[in-house]
C-alpha cells in the first residue's frame, strides 16, 4: 500500500447535494492536522453526519475535494478505508453476540493474523472497560457499553484516522467521561487523528484542540475553543423581571449597558459593553427604577455564544450551557 504523506484531513469546497433537496453540505473547506482532535460542532441537520459519510467514503461528494491520510475519498476509496476507523451514530452490533464474539469477528474481517486476533481483542475490550461483560450478549448492554464496544471495534486494525459521529449522544455522565478519556489517550499517546462530530458544547470544549462550527451546511466559525470565545470577549447578563408587564422598561435599562442578545424563555439579555464591572451599575439601575427581578444571571462567553453571534440562534439543547452565575432573588426583594 502506498505510504501517505500524513494522517491528516484536507477538505476543499466540499458539496453534497441530494436529489430534489437542499445542499446538505454547501462548499465547506477545512484542515485537520495529524494527531489532532477536531471538533465538528453544530445542531441536528446542520450537515455534520453527511460530511462524515463523505469523508469515510459512504457517500460520494457532489463537488469539491477531500483527502484523508493523503488519499482522495472519491478516487481512492479502498485506500481510505484501510487507514480509517469509524464509530457512527448507530452502532452496527448484533444483540445475539457477546462482546468477545464481536471482537473475534471484527479481527477476522480485518485480516489480523490468527495469533494476533485474541491478543488484540483482549487488549481493546480491556481498554474500553468491558472485560467483566465480554462474555455477555450485547443485547443486555447499556447504551454506554454499546458505544464503548463500537469504539473498540473501530480500533481493531490500528487506524490512523478515527471518525466519531456524535459518540456520546444519550450517554450518562460517567460513560461520557470514560469515552472522553479514551479518545484523548488515542490522540496523545497513539497519535491518532480524531474527527469528532457533536452538538454538545462541553464535549467540544473538553476534547477538541480546534473546532469547526457548521450551520445549514456551511462552516460559520473555526479555531481553538479559546480563540472562538475570545471573539465574543465580554460576558452577558440575563434578567427576568418579576412583573412581566415591566419587560419593556427592563429592556430599556439593559440597553444602557450593552448590545441586546437573545435569551432563553422570558429572560432579557445584553452583551456588556465594558465587561463584568457593569454588573453593579445594572443592579443599581433596576433598584432605582423599583423593578423587582426574579433572577439575574451572569454568563461567561461560551461556544454557544459564538454560534449565536454567527447564526442568530442557539445550538439545540444547549441554551444556557456554559459557565454562569445566577443570583436568585427572594420574593419581594428588588435587585439592590
Amino acid at each position: 500500500m502506498p505510504v501517505p504523506a500524513d494522517n491528516g484531513i484536507e477538505v476543499e469546497d466540499l458539496v453534497r447535494q441530494f436529489k430534489n433537496g437542499p445542499r446538505a453540505v454547501d462548499g465547506i473547506s477545512l484542515e485537520v492536522k495529524p494527531g489532532e482532535i477536531y471538533g465538528f460542532l453544530g445542531p441536528n441537520g446542520a450537515g455534520k453526519s453527511t460530511t462524515v459519510h463523505m469523508l469515510t467514503t459512504l457517500l460520494p461528494p457532489t463537488a469539491g475535494i477531500a483527502r484523508v491520510a493523503g488519499f482522495d475519498v472519491a478516487t481512492e476509496g479502498p485506500l481510505v478505508r484501510q487507514v480509517i476507523g469509524a464509530a457512527l451514530q448507530e452502532a452496527a452490533l448484533d444483540p445475539h453476540l457477546t462482546g468477545n464474539e464481536h471482537m473475534r469477528l471484527q479481527t477476522a474481517l480485518q485480516g489480523l493474523d490468527r495469533e494476533d486476533r485474541r491478543a488484540r481483542g483482549t487488549e481493546l475490550i480491556d481498554r474500553v472497560g468491558l472485560s467483566d461483560a465480554a462474555d455477555r450478549k450485547v443485547g443486555g448492554y447499556s447504551g454506554g457499553m454499546k458505544r464503548r464496544l463500537d469504539l473498540a471495534l473501530a480500533l481493531v486494525h490500528r487506524p490512523r484516522v478515527l471518525f466519531l459521529d456524535e459518540p456520546t449522544t444519550g450517554l450518562d455522565p460517567q460513560s461520557r467521561s470514560a469515552l472522553w478519556e479514551e479518545v484523548t489517550r488515542l490522540s496523545k499517546e497513539d497519535g491518532v487523528t480524531v474527527f469528532l462530530t457533536t452538538q454538545y458544547l462541553e464535549e467540544a470544549d473538553q476534547l477538541a484542540e480546534r473546532v469547526g462550527i457548521i450551520d445549514a451546511g456551511r462552516i460559520v466559525a473555526e479555531g481553538t475553543p479559546a480563540e472562538l470565545k475570545a471573539e465574543i470577549g465580554r460576558p452577558s447578563v440575563e434578567v427576568v423581571p418579576r412583573d412581566p408587564a415591566r419587560a419593556d422598561e427592563s429592556a430599556a435599562i439593559l440597553k444602557r449597558f450593552g448590545r441586546p442578545v437573545p435569551a432563553a424563555g422570558e429572560a432579557l439579555g445584553v452583551r456588556l459593553s465594558e465587561g463584568i464591572d457593569e454588573l453593579v451599575g445594572i443592579v443599581r439601575a433596576f433598584d432605582e427604577a423599583a423593578i423587582e427581578l426574579a433572577s439575574l444571571v451572569l454568563n461567561e462567553p461560551t461556544l454557544d455564544d459564538v454560534f449565536l453571534a454567527r447564526t442568530g440562534h442557539h445550538l439545540e439543547g444547549d441554551e444556557g450551557a456554559g459557565d454562569s452565575g445566577e443570583i436568585p432573588l427572594p420574593d419581594g426583594a428588588t435587585a439592590g
